[in-house]
Parts: structure tokens; C-alpha cells; sequence
């Protein structure tokens, strides 16, 4: 495109830089590449990303998912540090669809935006490409809307989008749930995704030391753990009767997804150690305990529902792939209201 044309471009003047827009093909195009299996068929720019189921499949069930960062993404721009904020994108999706067995086979961005900053997306982009590297996925496509008047300062937000497979067989439900199965609670990294709106007011209103604010937002950036290879390698040898990814709502209304409306969970709340961002949150927020279990994971990313035999063996697979697990609680029959009980 000529100089002249540039400088008389009415889409560039009403602003949005279509230039731009392929500047930053070419910067994450090698990042995007490096994550096709032999399954993606096609080249990056096409109207659609297609891909071939893996042939291994006998009797698939599609699984199929959609998540964003939230206000997150606000604070990750305030502090200025995207790096790990492609990773909780995937994670978001990625972690939803292993609650189902399903592993992921590929995944899809869309990235907003008033004014595209091709650095900033370069660096999203090449999180949410690790990320799908380390959760076994292709990242298939994507799309960047720049959208001048509808957002401002420079803002931008993400949208992701997942699907997996699993057997017809190994799908797994809550109904294979009975009481005195065993929970499993796996570590988070921090806060996840998940109550940023509440975490960016209480940061607001702190009036402590900035060393002591800046450690905690690096502490709330911490990227969401990536979850299925860990997982994946469980079902590999054990059974897992249900999990729940503990997510917005945190333990007391997820758990309640991954049992059948009969049973309730009761968690021994002195089995894991709160790490040490969630007390800070919840002391300088003035936030009351069963508040804190009801907006944020507390420490507790996902957790997986068992039989009691398989628990030390699956303890051990947790920790051979770099995770801490720890034992809970366990399911009862329910004879209350509560479908979660703290004790």
C-alpha cells in the first residue's frame, strides 16, 4: 500500500489500521504453527480451521466449550504484564472440557480490542499458543476485532472457545457418584480468573505499602493451571467417578455440579493451607470465610470424586506430575439443605 493511500485511507481514519492487523499475523504466525498436528488440515489465514478427528476414536462424543479472562485482563494492562493471560484463556476451557474426560483437540481466540497494539496481542497470542502446546491441542484460528468507540483507552478482552473428545464410554457424569466416595482437591496457582472485579476494589482501596500491593498482584497474575495432562494421566490408569473445576462461585457452587442432587460434600477445611493471596484479599476486603469458599477457589483448583481405593494411588500420580493433591472430604447422603458442609 502506497504512502499516499495510507494517509488517505477513510478506514484508517475512522480507526481502525487493517496494516496492523497483518503485522501481527506475521509476528505469531510461526507461534500458531508450532501447535498443528497432523490433524489440522489447511494453512493459517482461511476462512475456517478445520480438523480431522484422530483416527483412535472409536465411538467419539464431541465436547464443546466457551470462556473469557474477565477483569483480569484490566489488571493484567494496569500492571503491565500480558504474558500469562493467553495461558488463562486456554485454562478457562481447556479445564472445563477435561471435567468431562474429553481431551482437547483444538482451540479458537477472538481478541477485541479500540486500538490494536501489535505487541501486546503478539505476546497474548504466544501465551494462548504455549499454553495450547502444554495442554495437547492446535490452536485451529482466531479472530482480532479492532472496534474503535465501542472500547476505549486501549482496552481489549478475550473470548475462547475449546472442543475435545471422549470415548462414548468413558464420558464422565455425576451419576456414577455414591456416597463415601472420596474428594481429591488439586492445587491452584492463586485466584485463576475467577473475582477480579472484587480483588481490583480491594487493591483500590488499600492504603499499605505499594511493595506489599505490587506482590499481590504479581500473585494474582499467576497464570490458571493447565489441567488435563494431569488429568488425562490419571484416567490412564485409575477411574475418576466425577470432577469439578472450581471456578466463579468457588467451592460452594461448583461441588454441587459434579454430585447427584441426593448427596452433598463435607470438607475438611483444615486438610489445605489458603494460600497466602486469598488471606490477604480476605482481610484487607473484610470478607467473611464462607464468602471467600463462595467467590474464589481458596486454593483448590479442581477436584476430583473417588473411590477410597484408588486414592493414595492417584495422590501419587498427582504428585508425579508436579501438582499438590490433597484428600478433602468426602460424599454423603444428604440430610440437609446445604449441599456443601465445612467442618
Amino acid at each position: 500500500m502506497t504512502k499516499e493511500i495510507l494517509e488517505n485511507d477513510p478506514y484508517k481514519l475512522a480507526g481502525v489500521d487493517i496494516e496492523a492487523g497483518e503485522d501481527l499475523i506475521k509476528k505469531i504466525k510461526n507461534d500458531v504453527a508450532s501447535t498443528h498436528s497432523e490433524n489440522v488440515i489447511g494453512n493459517i489465514g482461511g476462512f475456517a480451521g478445520m480438523f480431522k478427528l484422530p483416527k483412535e476414536f472409536q465411538n467419539p462424543i464431541l465436547v464443546a466449550c466457551t470462556d473469557g479472562v474477565g477483569t483480569k485482563v484490566a489488571l493484567a494492562q494496569e500492571f503491565g504484564d500480558l504474558h500469562g493471560i493467553g495461558q488463562d484463556l486456554v485454562a478457562m476451557c481447556v479445564n472445563d472440557l477435561i471435567v468431562c474426560g474429553a481431551r482437547p483437540l483444538f482451540f479458537l481466540d477472538y481478541y477485541a480490542t479500540s486500538k490494536l497494539n501489535v505487541r501486546e496481542a503478539s505476546i497474548v497470542i504466544k501465551s494462548i499458543a504455549d499454553a495450547c502446546l502444554d495442554s495437547g491441542c492446535s490452536l485451529l484460528g482466531g479472530e482480532t476485532a479492532e472496534m474503535p468507540g465501542h472500547y476505549i483507552n486501549n482496552n481489549f478482552d478475550l473470548a475462547g472457545f475449546s472442543v475435545g473428545c471422549v470415548e462414548e464410554e468413558k464420558v464422565i457424569l455425576s451419576e456414577k457418584v455414591s456416597s463415601e466416595n472420596i474428594l481429591i482437591g488439586i492445587e491452584s496457582s492463586g485466584p485463576h480468573s475467577n473475582g477480579f472485579s472484587l480483588i481490583r476494589k480491594v487493591l483500590d482501596n488499600f492504603k499499605g505499602s505499594e511493595v506489599i500491593k505490587r506482590e499481590m498482584i504479581k500473585k494474582a497474575l499467576v497464570p490458571t493451571y493447565l489441567y488435563p495432562t494431569v488429568i488425562l494421566n490419571i484416567l490412564k490408569k485409575y477411574k475418576i467417578n466425577s470432577i469439578s473445576h472450581i471456578t466463579g462461585g468457588g467451592l460452594l457452587e461448583n461441588l454441587p455440579r459434579s454430585i447427584p442432587m441426593h448427596l452433598s460434600v463435607e470438607i475438611d477445611s483444615q486438610s489445605w493451607q489458603m494460600p497466602e493471596i486469598f488471606e490477604w484479599i480476605k482481610n484487607e476486603g473484610n470478607i467473611l470465610q464462607k464468602d471467600m469458599y463462595r467467590i474464589f477457589n481458596c486454593g483448590i483448583g479442581m477436584v476430583l470424586v473417588v473411590s477410597e481405593e484408588y486414592v493414595s494411588d492417584i495422590l501419587n500420580e498427582i504428585s508425579s506430575n508436579k501438582f499438590n493433591g490433597y484428600v478433602i472430604g468426602k460424599v454423603k447422603d444428604k440430610n440437609q439443605e446445604e449441599s456443601v458442609i465445612f467442618k
